[in-house]
């Protein structure tokens, strides 16, 4: 299998479905010409044709209302927005419309359409671009919500998403685009959305975590292990529809939960998680759950971008304190 990095993984996924469904067109601020600010869809002008790859204007709510217009009509558009921060700019759009478009027709339309989005931080980016903030699209009743963390899960999970017939938010960590890079087939395969990986498997403790917090959480089981502690590592990878079976099973394996997410503590995903295993797997825990996540304010300047996000240090301290606690 070739070597790719999530960038050229999520290229390939959009070349392979546009290929293979001419239904698929794509929308975003200067997707076309440019190839994206990312260059996501570097290329794809030239080779399906301005008529599929539409370069849209910097107005990200008109980006969403044309792309579930286009879904309406029967078509199968993915619009990308250049930074999951800026999709607050159609939060309306992608919750009072594309998301309830199915229950508010009775189910005559479904919204068959998937929304891109970066987000994370690591990259010193400006104001308002690394913002963490799926958890404010999570209760958009009608969404699919999902975080893929490598080369291999992005291709197969936007496969899945873009056949999916209800509308799906695909997140993707802005500083994994180069630097995570895996064995992806060149062939097309999918990956069900809904269900956990299990990456590392460990006796101890069990660190949950999606998207780029899945590398923090990686290098502090490695970091734990020179401890003697062993460590599991799940990736959510799906947050709505949420595999609780996935999750309950590996909680009970260990007994001990730490979550991990680049969103603020207060009101980000992991306390949905929490909250979710303290109901189904209560008698399982031998200590409370314990969550690593950014401080709630805004999302700081370059400069102090490394106090805001979670560390491997981080991790590794409290998933110590919480064995030690036994």
């Amino acid at each position: 299998m070739p070597t790719m990095t999530m960038l050229e993984a999520i290229r390939d996924a959009l070349s392979v479905e546009m290929a293979a469904d001419d239904r698929v067109v794509l929308l975003g601020q200067d997707i076309g010409k440019f190839g994206g600010i990312f260059r996501a869809t570097d290329g794809l002008l030239a080779k399906f044709g301005e008529q599929r790859v539409i370069d849209m204007p910097l107005a990200e709510a008109a980006i969403i209302g044309s792309a579930l217009g286009l879904a309406l009509s029967g078509l199968r558009p993915v619009a990308e927005i250049q930074f999951l921060g800026f999709a607050q700019q159609a939060f309306h759009q992608i919750v009072s419309q594309v998301a309830r478009m199915r229950y508010r027709s009775r189910g005559r339309f479904a919204a068959s359409m998937v929304i891109r989005a970066p987000f994370g931080g690591g990259v010193r980016t400006p104001e308002l671009h690394s913002d963490a903030i799926e958890s404010q699209f999570a209760q958009a009743q009608g969404l699919k919500v999902i975080a893929p963390s490598n080369a291999y899960d992005a291709k197969g999970m936007l496969l899945s998403a873009i056949r999916d017939p209800d509308p799906v938010l695909f997140c993707e960590p802005l500083r994994g685009y180069r630097s995570v890079k895996g064995e992806v087939p060149s062939a097309d395969y999918v990956i069900e959305i809904g269900k956990v990986n299990v990456v590392r498997e460990g006796r101890d403790v069990v660190l949950i975590a999606w998207s780029a917090a899945v590398d923090i959480a990686m290098r502090a089981a490695q970091a734990l292990s020179s401890e003697g502690i062993d460590a599991s590592v799940v990736d959510v990878r799906s947050l709505v529809p949420l595999d609780v079976r996935g999750l309950v099973d590996a909680v009970e394996r260990t007994g001990h939960c730490v979550i991990v997410h680049e969103a603020p503590l207060t009101g980000g995903f992991g306390a949905e998680i929490a909250a979710t295993i303290s109901q189904q797997a209560f008698h399982a825990l031998k200590r409370p759950i314990e969550r690593v996540a950014g401080p709630d304010v805004p999302y700081p300047l370059a400069a102090s971008e490394q106090m805001f996000i979670p560390t491997v240090e981080r991790v590794v301290a409290v998933t110590r304190k919480m064995l030690e606690a036994q």
